[in-house]
């Protein structure tokens, strides 16, 4: 197994030192290998899918599939070629045209819960937002099984930033501990919590979905900003992330009424542009009754 992984992070090297109208090409041939050769996660995305848009005719979702397929392969040799890419041409990839929001709610010594989902290329934006912001950053991540991916994506991810990572379980004492510093932390609204920690049912895509509440919480308590990131794909390798104010007063808002936001927003996004959300994640594995 040690061999397998050093063997796959000398492709993945390989892979990111050549350009990208080459790497477009191979996305395009790992498409076929994953979708008619391995079938990956088919089922689910699909299923995913007709659950999702209900009135949506097979034909239509059998087109947002294929798309979203292909959005996965560029995903995957995006993330590998970020080994080697510079900071400018990221900067120049994954851009904004909303960062004064948060230069507003620095100015005002205001922290920032941003909320983002698995749309687009949120790697990218976890590499890269440091040098958007004035705000002390943070990006919440889930470790990986794997010790050997585990330090060799944190390693990635850190790139272009000396720390930051802050692991899933950890966040709200991390973000007590810096309470009195003005800080930003990136969090994906769409985890799927365990059976044993949800706490809160709501309706996402016209089905019955487990959504944590990390976030209201954390907001509440700490009186943090919430931001919505809404991050798509405006070509092949180029994106924008669009941040909207869900509220700047947290502690008067009411109970679940911040996840209700966020959620919704996401829900929005996702309905704009079905094919750049994250369809192979199991996001409905538990049911409600």
């Amino acid at each position: 197994m040690i061999v397998v992984n050093y063997f796959l992070a000398g492709l993945i090297w390989v892979i990111s030192v050549m350009p990208f109208f080459i790497l477009y090409g191979i996305s395009d041939f790992l498409f076929l290998i994953i979708y008619y050769v391995i079938g990956y996660r088919k089922k689910v995305v699909f299923a995913n899918l007709r659950n999702s848009f209900p009135d949506k005719s097979e034909k239509e979702i059998k087109k947002i599939a294929h798309k979203y397929f292909h959005n996965l392969c560029d995903l995957i040799i995006e993330v590998s070629k970020g080994k080697n890419i510079t900071e400018k041409s990221l900067q120049h990839r994954m851009k904004s045209n909303d960062i004064g929001l948060l230069n507003k709610l620095y100015a005002e010594n205001k922290s920032v819960l941003l909320v983002c989902g698995h749309s687009g290329n949120w790697e990218w934006l976890g590499m890269i937002l440091k040098s958007y912001i004035k705000h002390e950053g943070f990006a919440v991540v889930k470790p990986l099984t794997s010790n050997f991916w585990e330090k060799y994506l944190t390693k990635l991810r850190l790139r272009f930033a000396k720390d930051g990572l802050v692991p899933f379980k950890q966040t709200f004492r991390v973000l007590v501990k810096n309470k009195d510093h003005c800080t930003l932390t990136l969090i994906a609204g769409d985890q799927t919590p365990t059976k044993s920690e949800i706490e809160y049912w709501t309706t996402f895509l016209n089905q019955d979905t487990a959504v944590f509440l990390g976030t209201e919480k954390i907001a509440k308590a700490l009186n943090m900003a919430v931001v919505f990131c809404n991050i798509q794909r405006v070509k092949r390798g180029w994106y924008n992330f669009d941040l909207s104010l869900l509220t700047d007063d947290p502690k008067n808002t009411a109970e679940f009424e911040i996840t209700e936001m966020h959620v919704s927003a996401l829900e929005k996004a996702i309905i704009e542009h079905p094919d750049n959300w994250l369809w192979s994640h199991r996001r409905w594995k538990h049911k409600r009754f």
